[in-house]
């Protein structure tokens, strides 16, 4: 069985002071409340954590705050890592698992658009120099390509401690594929995409990276547990009301909405960095059309 067993995990936002540094205090903030409503996982420095745009030193001291902030709570710390350049993903999942995470993800080689062949050598080298569990974040909306089932049978069977999937690609078929290619034992399916969260699950996926956990993760909880209880009805009516947040948290590019909802019920400051930056007027009236959503589905929240 997997070590990592998180359900709801959370691709945490990176918080900034106004100067654009890193906000460690937040951030350490944020990681104590996702733990305290209902998340059992942290993912830090994914792309909604803006990591194309964090150097490796506040990608390591991010990663270290956030272990600290947990420590003692029922919560697994997953890590970004890995690039389009093979050598340079294997060095930093050496540095990053030497810090003790539960699990490295590691995206699909994005732009220079790698064969099926190309994605096992990656990741069989990135897998072979650490002992860390390896999920693949297979997304082609970023990396262009996508990773077959296939190819994430070899890889499971070359290298065991890859042993699961962020599937960021709304093809049904493939999820079902995957669950009847990869041992249920072994491997596990997450969902990347907040709206398919529920009908991944169906397929088969063992939970969620959620961007919307940041607002409604006792709800996403909830519907992850009527899943796991075999009681449907129940989850697809929670899937439901939040569906349309689920789609609004991405109307821009990712994470401007979700930061600027956070930055609005005041637990970080309203700060991106380029090429990220903040919604203008229209857009923000439509962010707060959302939070006012927000605000009537989970009162107790606010």
């Amino acid at each position: 069985m997997p070590h990592l067993q998180a359900e709801l995990i959370p691709a945490m936002v990176t918080p900034f002071h106004r100067d654009e540094s890193i906000d460690f205090e937040k951030a350490e903030q944020l990681a104590v409340y996702l733990a305290e409503n209902g998340c059992d996982g942290i993912l830090v420095n994914g792309t909604t954590g803006e990591s194309p745009t964090l150097s490796f030193e506040e990608k390591l001291e991010l990663l270290k705050v956030v272990k600290s902030a947990v420590r003692g709570r029922n919560v697994q710390i997953v890590a970004g890592v890995g690039s389009n350049d093979t050598a340079k993903s294997v060095e930093e999942a050496r540095k990053v698992a030497a810090l003790g995470v539960d699990a490295l993800l590691v995206v699909v080689p994005y732009y220079n658009k790698p064969s099926q062949a190309g994605m096992i050598e990656h990741f069989r080298r990135v897998a072979q120099a650490v002992d860390t569990e390896v999920v693949v974040y297979n997304i082609p909306s970023r990396s262009v390509v996508l990773m077959s089932p296939d190819t994430m049978a070899t890889l499971h069977q070359q290298c065991p401690n890859i042993m699961g999937v962020k599937q960021s690609h709304p093809d049904m078929d493939q999820v079902s594929e995957i669950t009847a290619k990869l041992p249920a034992d072994t491997w596990r399916t997450w969902c990347g995409d907040d709206t398919l969260t529920l009908p991944m699950m169906a397929c088969g996926a063992h939970g969620t990276f959620s961007v919307l956990a940041h607002l409604t993760g006792p709800l996403l909880r909830e519907m992850i547990q009527a899943v796991k209880a075999q009681e449907m009805s129940r989850a697809l009516k929670l899937h439901l009301k939040q569906l349309n947040l689920g789609r609004e948290i991405f109307f821009l590019p990712n994470p401007t909405v979700i930061k600027t909802c956070l930055a609005r019920l005041g637990m970080l400051e309203p700060v991106l960095r380029a090429p990220m930056v903040l919604p203008d007027e229209a857009e923000m009236a439509r962010i707060e059309q959302l939070l006012a959503e927000y605000k009537s589905l989970m009162p107790q929240s606010v």
